[in-house]
Order: structure tokens, then sequence, then C-alpha cells
């Protein structure tokens, strides 16, 4: 039996609870100043299963999206070095980037929109910190050196055989799982089959590679062992831009101060209502199982991440003691002022909106991105030539196949109707799935029909079937005539 179930038990029998007092682990700063280490409670109930589930889910994503391939291309890659980007299967350019500059821009209006209407639930449930943090490093933590109690217990004793065990256990474990999460993440940016490779021919092979991953590894061990709660409260910008977006009709974790106040230990067989006391029994479990080191009954903080952790506390509370549960729990400051119901207000609508507008405009751009670029260059420092009555340039041309399959194309002048094409090798050219294709044609065009030294010239390239699929404007060199009036 846990120790509340003791002290609910201890109450039982008429005589004010005596739990153990929380209030000088409250915040994770002394009024000096310095670091106050928080050792929350492991926290229980429906509201931590979810959180489980979505937690585990999410991990297991992390750690196998890197190995999926669609179509021989990676379902996620973001390789900045060289250029290389895949979502969903589907590669990127840098000719693209402005479609992902929407996307990023769609995902930031969402999380203002999310924001306003929810809260900070994101930081609580989705959060790669919370995560890693509450999902993997703590329940190590709670495995190894216990809960709570344990936990301060031991942070108070001396260096000895259990303690050094017990720590030198935990921190090994720690190191680790941060290489494990380094080396994953690197897989997200130069694939895992490079990573795979790295790691084969060993690190004076890959000396720069090397230090950055144990780089990366130290920052995920210092924010994971010792920053930890202190990411969210102090260096994270959204729970500052929180302050900024949520208002009364916001939904977040609060405590129902009206149903709550005034705050007083429990008495078995105690009318509280007739006595003037509220439903909280002032047992401190909210502040225990609390990952930031707060007390929700102080009101709606920056520091809170809506983990729900003191609405699983609070809720096992009052069942216990046989009160309604809900004293803590998601609602908006509205609703618990006023008891209204929580409703879409004009500003939620208005955001969604222009989310909605952003999502179909970002879509269309994405089912009308064309399947092959193509460019015609004219070589640097090169002019045009005539030969048989007719004026030859010389063209570069690059193709960029954005597709999945091999595309075989053909090269055809738009306009002007009369000049011909001279190919240097095949005139079907041979563009590999994401790949590009380089090399010359010459066009020729009548002199007597170039009225122009320099005139616009559309050059078409097109599939077997004649479908065109893309085109581009450049200019013909000829000749330059005195236009005589």
């Amino acid at each position: 039996m846990s120790e509340i179930n003791e002290e609910v038990v201890r109450g039982g029998q008429g005589q004010v609870l005596n739990p153990e007092t929380y209030r000088d682990s409250i915040g994770t700063m002394e009024q000096s100043g310095k670091r106050k280490w928080v050792f929350p409670k492991k926290p229980k109930g429906k509201y931590t299963n979810y959180r489980d589930l979505v937690s585990y889910t999410l991990l297991i994503m992390y750690f196998v999206i890197p190995f999926i391939k669609i179509n021989g291309n990676p379902f996620f890659l973001l390789n900045v070095i060289n250029g290389e980007y895949f979502i969903a299967g589907q590669p990127f350019y840098p000719q693209d980037f402005f479609i992902l500059t929407l996307g990023a821009i769609a995902s930031l209006i969402f999380i203002i929109v999310f924001t306003i209407a929810f809260g900070r639930i994101f930081c609580g449930w989705i959060c790669p910190q919370t995560i890693f943090m509450e999902s993997v490093f703590r329940k190590i933590e709670f495995w190894i050196e216990g809960d709570r109690n344990k936990q301060m217990r031991l942070d108070r004793q001396e260096w000895n055989t259990e303690k050094i065990w017990k720590r030198t256990l935990k921190w090994s474990i720690y190191i680790i799982i941060s290489l494990i999460i380094t080396h994953i993440m690197f897989m997200y940016i130069v694939g895992y089959e490079k990573v795979f490779k790295i790691i084969s021919e060993g690190p004076f092979e890959n000396i720069t590679n090397f230090i950055v991953m144990i780089l990366f590894t130290a920052t995920f061990y210092f924010v994971f062992a010792w920053f930890r709660e202190q990411v969210c409260t102090l260096v994270c910008p959204y729970g500052r831009l929180q302050g900024v977006l949520i208002d009364k009709e916001t939904i977040n974790v609060f405590y129902d101060f009206k149903r709550g106040e005034n705050r007083s230990k429990w008495r078995k067989g105690e009318d509280r209502k007739v006595t003037g006391k509220g439903d909280c029994i002032d047992c401190y479990q909210c502040v225990a199982v609390c990952p930031t080191g707060i007390d929700i009954r102080d009101g709606q903080q920056l520091e809170c991440v809506n983990c729900t952790a003191c609405i699983d506390a609070c809720d096992e509370i009052m069942e216990k003691v046989g009160l309604p549960k809900g004293l803590i729990r998601y609602a908006s400051e509205k609703e618990i002022e006023t008891g209204t119901p929580y409703k879409f207000t004009s500003r939620m609508k208005g955001f969604a909106a222009i989310l909605i507008l952003l999502i179909g405009f970002l879509g269309f751009l994405l089912s009308s991105r064309g399947d092959m670029e193509a460019k015609f260059i004219k070589p640097a420092g090169s002019t045009f030539f005539v030969r048989e009555g007719k004026i030859i340039n010389t063209y570069n041309y690059t193709f960029l196949n954005k597709t999945n399959n091999k595309k075989i194309v053909t090269i055809k002048v738009i306009e002007p109707a009369h000049a011909e094409i001279n190919y240097s090798a095949s005139s079907k050219i041979v563009v590999d799935r994401d790949k590009i294709s380089k090399g010359t044609i010459n066009i020729s065009f009548p002199e007597s029909q170039m009225n122009l030294s320099k005139q616009n010239i559309t050059i078409g390239v097109y599939d077997l079937n004649g479908k065109l699929i893309d085109s581009y404007q450049t200019y013909f060199e000829g000749p330059f005539k005195l236009q005589i009036p």
C-alpha cells in the first residue's frame, strides 16, 4: 500500500491527515536563485495511461521511420548538407523550397490555433522533450532509484556503495540511450546506410562525424540527466508564446478553485460544506507528481506543461475520500469562473479559416508540382554561327526527374515553329528517377526569317506519348540587322 493510502486510512480513524509536506519542494528555484531539484512522484491513472500510449507510439515511429522506404526513397529525410529532402517518399529539391516554407508556415499557424483552443497540450503529450524525459529517462530512474521518497532519501545520503552503484548504473544507461537517440537523429539527415557505414569504418576514418555525434550525445545526456524540466521553464520559447496566445476561453489543466476552496485536511464523517470547507483536502499530491514542481492550485502558470499528472493524482484522492472527481481537470478559466460551457470563439474560427486556406493552397502546389524541371541555358561566352542559310545556337540542357519512375523524353521547339533541333546524341533522352540528366543541343533557324538580333524562343520537353511535361523560355541570337524605316 502506498504512503498516501496509509495516510487516508489513518485519516479514516477520525484525526486530521498528516501527509508528507511538499511545500519545500515546490518550484525549481530557491529564493536565492539556486536550482531546486524536482523529485516528481510516479504518476498513475487514466490520463497517464493515455499519455503512455501516445508516447510509445511516437517513440516507435521515431525509431522505425528512418528505415522505411517508398519506391526506393526514404520515407523522411532532411539532408541539409547535400540538399536532399524526402517527405512521405516524395523528393523535394531546392527549387521546391517555397513549398516547404509554406508547409512550415501552415504548421506554425496550426500550433497557434491549437494553442488558442487547447493551451499547452502539445507540451504534455507530443513534445519530444516530454516524451523522452517522462517515458524513457524518468521511467529508468524510477526503475533504478525507486519512487519520489526513495529518490529524495538517496539524494540526501552519503556517497556509499548503494548510491555509487545506482547513480553509475543510471548515468551509464542514460549515456547509451543518448547515443542511440543521436544515431537515429543522424539517420533522418544522412540516411541509415550512411550512419551504418560511418559506424563500420570507425571514428578515425570519420573524425568530424564522430566529434559531432559525441557533442550531440553529450547534449542529450546533459538535458535529460541534469537540465530536465528547465528546458520547459527557462529555455523553450513556446512556453513564453503561450502567455500571449491563451485567454479565458482556452482549454487548459485547471484547478476548480470555486469548488476546492477553502482547503482543509480530511476528517472522516465531517460535512465539509456545513463547516465551509472546500473539496481540496490539501494533500499536496498534485504538487508531488508535477514534473515542473508547481502548485496547480495557484492558478495557470507558464511552467505548467499540461501533462495531466495532477489530474490523475487528484482524481485518485477524490475517489478514496468519496468526493467527486474533476477538482483538477481540463477546462477553461471562464468555465471555472462562470460555469459557461466551452465554445469555439471567433478568434479561433478566424485562425482555423486561415489554416484551412493555407493547407488547401499547399495541397494545390503539391498536386500541381511538375514531374520534371527543364532548363536550357546558352553556354557562357557562346554566340551563334551561320551555316547554309541557317542561324545555329547551342544550348546546354538540364533535366531533373522529380518522380519515382524513369522518364524517356524528347525535345521540341514550341515557338517559333520554323526552328529545328539537332541532337549531340540520341533524340530520346533517358532520365532516371530522382536524377539529373545533362546534355547539349543545337537549335537552327532560317536566317531569312530572323528579324531581330535576339528573340524569344520556347522549348518543350515531351514524353513518348507526345504529352508536354515542361517548357522553358529563353532567347535565340542572330546577326544584327539595321532597321531602316
